[in-house]
């Protein structure tokens, strides 16, 4: 893979940053850091090859439910997409090119799964165990984003069934289904392309339903030669092509934050999209979801209610309760015989295990300082954990757009995290490198009040959205029942509040003294409002931004 390897494994090694994990996020945060004119970084990868969960999600059928040209880097645009929606081999090629383009092969330490993440809070820096031994760094990217670990419910039985189990996002591709009883649990977005992939050759599937999904048609078709050659030649069309597709979204965005019952008329365009594969009223009925659309991620496909529709398919309106031999016992009874269990069960989305592996300033677990719900500061910083960020963190996932939008919206966030770090003097110099308590090194910590605030006002916006008042229960809820992943707003508005770091939010840390030294906010962060409703505020933010303008193209034309 043209992998840096080091001859010294074991050997400590610093960096200035250390990325974790290889999709999108990280992929990102990797060429955003070369395009800053960073080099001393690294991005750590527990798999052999890059590409996240286009990597690992590579089941019958996968391909992504949002279109090609706006699922893709706005500074890596490809002409090429084959289709309007890409499969899931077109996605992983595109990112392995990202990674070659870029010149990321250097900075990969594949096969390098980060172990455990500890703030060393007397050094000012990062311990991190790998599997392949232990670095330090001033500041970590978390990019593994939330679709990294599969979730699995505990059935009893399960250890007892004497036939193949795994999840979508593990397929066993050595594994032959044909003529075999198949029993597919869930009827989330992987489900629904699982299902007609495999429904031709299997003896029987049995897909076990608790929750019916709403599912519109997918409208797909292949890219043509006239239109790769003219985005090739005339890149600005492609660009017009991805804004267009982009403007579609964004005016959608109000029907499933403000305004939830104006989509009955989309319910009614799903309802007669089923009718038409589904003429059985019985099954109709069973296939017929009894929430608001929307609450639940909406799916596409034009192939899943034929399937479903076949002789050889079984719905059971109910979830997988136990497992006795090869028998399958439903919640409602039902009992079904089975070669092979399939779980498209999702995964770990509000109980990141990544947050049990991060330790902070105060010897708590991120998992620890999230037992009540995942909170952050603008989804990228935690309280009590000293130059830690993430990509795709609480509250900026996506009801119905690209999540490559909000990705390159915390990148930017990101990057000038660092440039504020470099400018408090938070750069290490080479001869500090290698440890010791060098003067002038700094770190930066959300300020607990800064993280209360925002999350409020998310969590006050919430409150209307199709996602809370649907009717639903969905993998955005956490335990408690908030919603800890969704964005309740338009990507421009997520774009805006992210522009920029607003020391006043945070702490800094200086080693010298070990000290943590406040910046005092204007007035109390409880009072202050989201970027995106402080309008004059936005002009003086953007007049700043238009001051470094010139560095920062500069800095973006390094590649």
């Amino acid at each position: 893979m043209g992998q840096h390897e080091h001859d010294h494994d074991h050997q400590r090694e610093h960096v200035h940053v250390a990325v974790v994990g290889s999709g999108f996020g990280g992929l990102g945060a990797a060429v955003r850091l070369r395009r800053e004119g960073m080099t001393d970084f690294v991005v750590l990868e527990r798999a052999d090859s890059v590409g996240g969960t286009w990597r690992d999600n590579n089941y019958p059928g996968c391909a992504c439910d949002v279109p090609s040209h706006l699922y893709s880097f706005s500074f890596a645009p490809n002409p090429d997409w084959p289709r309007t929606f890409s499969g899931q081999r077109h996605i992983r090629a595109y990112l392995e090119h990202v990674a070659d383009t870029f010149g990321l092969r250097p900075h990969l330490r594949l096969n390098h799964e980060a172990r455990l993440m500890r703030w060393d809070k007397d050094a000012l820096r990062w311990e991190i165990e790998t599997s392949r031994g232990t670095i330090t760094a001033d500041v970590i990217v978390s990019a593994t984003g939330a679709l990294s670990d599969p979730k699995i419910p505990e059935i009893p039985g399960l250890a007892g069934f004497p036939g193949k189990v795994f999840h979508s996002a593990r397929w066993d591709h050595g594994h032959d289904l044909r003529g075999k009883r198949v029993a597919v649990i869930g009827t989330g977005a992987s489900a629904i392309q699982i299902v007609p992939a495999i429904q031709p050759e299997v003896g029987r599937l049995t897909l076990f339903q608790r929750t019916p999904p709403w599912v519109m048609p997918r409208v797909d078709r292949a890219i043509s030669g006239a239109e790769r050659r003219l985005h090739r030649a005339l890149p600005f069309t492609g660009s017009l092509r991805r804004r267009f597709l982009w403007g579609i979204r964004e005016l959608q965005v109000q029907a499933f934050t403000k305004r939830p019952d104006g989509l009955g008329f989309v319910e009614a365009l799903a309802k007669a999209n089923m009718a038409r594969a589904i003429k059985d009223p019985v099954l109709r009925a069973k296939l017929t979801p009894s929430y608001r659309i929307g609450c639940k991620r909406i799916l596409l496909s034009s192939s899943y209610y034929p399937a479903v529709a076949r002789p050889n398919v079984d719905l059971v309106t109910s979830g997988l309760a136990e497992v006795r031999g090869s028998t399958l016992v439903a919640a409602d009874g039902t009992e079904t015989e089975a070669d092979v269990i399939v779980f498209g069960t999702g995964f770990h989305v509000t109980d990141m295990p990544i947050a049990e592996r991060v330790v902070g300033a105060d010897g708590i677990t991120l998992a620890e300082a999230w037992k009540d719900g995942m909170e952050s500061l603008r989804g990228a910083t935690a309280a009590g954990f000293p130059n830690w960020m993430t990509i795709v963190g609480p509250n900026t996932g996506l009801g119905n757009s690209s999540m490559i939008l909000m990705i390159e919206s915390q990148l930017n966030y990101m990057a000038d995290y660092l440039r504020q770090l470099d400018g408090l003097g938070g750069r290490r110099s080479a001869a500090g490198a290698g440890g010791g308590t060098g003067s002038g090194r700094v770190a930066l910590e959300p300020r607990p009040a800064a993280v209360r605030a925002w999350n409020h006002r998310v969590q006050e916006r919430m409150k209307r959205t199709v996602w809370n008042t649907g009717g639903c229960t969905s993998w955005y809820l956490d335990e408690q029942g908030r919603n800890t992943t969704v964005w309740p707003g338009t990507t421009s508005e997520f774009r805006r509040a992210t522009r920029e770091v607003d020391l006043a939010e945070y702490e800094v840390i200086r080693a010298t003294a070990s000290a943590r030294v406040p910046r005092q906010a204007e007035r109390p962060v409880a009072e202050r409002r989201m970027p995106e409703e402080r309008a004059s505020e936005q002009r003086a933010s953007e007049q700043r931004a238009g001051t470094r303008a010139g560095t920062r193209a500069a800095r973006e034309s390094v590649r």
